[in-house]
């Protein structure tokens, strides 16, 4: 039998661990506010950090999917061009069909739209085994021509409809702000609560010993990979209604502001660690920092440096976390 005592001091260390992340990227957030607010006059009002959080609810749900994708031990670099694609298609929906039915059918087209590109980049991935950075690739660049495709390379408005639910808010958050929050609160229950998310966690661990245990990784890395291209739908829809318009060159980057901030957030590149409110944090750290340094007047080149800083180091700080893990599981 173990002793209580040693199964009590464990316990203690994971919640010690779990807690500890969270104030350290609260510490963060608190010290980037404090900073701008001394630099850049009226950073610290209502109206600008209401502002900062309307801005990115697509960036939230970017992330919340991105985290299940790293933590399972893949990556998807289509979500910015996937994006582009849905837009284009729900434009085209919106612009092709009349009557009160164009909007429905538009957003559905939208969202499925982005699951189907994430669930071929599941199967393309499991079917061949092959590394989901180069399936993802692909994925971009055939997503993105076809977002050209779509909008023979010009721009489709959507009217005044979508114009008019995107002005929806509540305290001064905007309805789409509040949705990305429940898809947190959804993501990190799913990810903690259920057998799924500990699947999740297990293949990205060690997919190896989930197959020898008797479990299929394949269904876990499907479901991953589709509910990656699910939320980019979501975030595409919320961007849609952000700017009313259907674009090629819509969402261009947000693989990489979503990668950035799930890193960020904690989430390891190798797969078997993560967690969706961290991600939501690691957003909230890079649009304040991005926000502060566009107050201060810096120059959008400055601007890349330092975000490309800000990321190594969270990589450099991922490295050393898990050496510490380690350090303490060998004690």
């Amino acid at each position: 039998m173990s002793d209580p005592d040693e199964h009590g001091q464990s316990f203690g260390r994971r919640l010690w661990a779990a807690v500890s992340e969270y104030v350290g990227l609260l510490a963060v957030l608190a010290a980037l506010l404090i900073i701008f607010g001394l630099l850049a006059r009226n950073f610290l009002t209502l109206g600008n950090l209401t502002m900062i959080a309307n801005q990115n609810p697509y960036t939230i749900v970017l992330a919340v999917g991105m985290t299940f994708v790293l933590i399972v031990g893949g990556i998807d670099l289509s979500v910015g061009s996937v994006l582009a694609l849905s837009i284009a298609v729900m434009g085209l929906v919106l612009t092709e069909m009349k009557g009160p039915l164009a909007l429905p059918v538009g957003l559905l087209a939208c969202l499925a739209v982005g699951t189907l590109c994430g669930a071929a980049n599941g199967a393309l991935t499991i079917a061949w085994r092959l590394p989901s950075f180069i399936v993802t690739l692909g994925m971009l660049e055939m997503a993105r021509g076809g977002a050209y495709f779509v909008t023979q390379m010009r721009t489709i408005e959507f009217g005044r409809k979508v114009a008019a639910i995107a002005d929806l808010s509540c305290f001064g958050l905007s309805l789409w702000f509040l949705v990305a929050l429940g898809i947190v609160a959804l993501g990190q229950l799913v990810l903690q609560r259920t057998v799924f998310g500990r699947y999740v966690v297990a293949v990205g661990t060690n997919e190896e010993a989930v197959r020898l245990s008797g479990i299929d990784p394949r269904p876990v890395k499907f479901t991953v990979f589709t509910l990656c291209g699910f939320l980019t739908g979501v975030a595409a829809v919320m961007y849609a209604f952000h700017i009313p318009s259907a674009s090629a060159s819509r969402g261009h980057n947000f693989e990489l502001e979503a990668i950035a901030a799930v890193v960020i957030g904690g989430t390891s590149l190798m797969g078997g660690r993560g967690s969706v409110v961290a991600s939501l944090l690691g957003v909230l750290i890079m649009a304040v920092l991005l926000s502060g340094l566009s107050a201060l007047g810096v120059p959008e080149d400055y601007k890349r440096v330092v975000t490309g800083f800000a990321i190594v180091a969270a990589v450099v700080g991922d490295y050393y976390r898990r050496r510490m893990a380690a350090g303490a599981e060998d004690r």
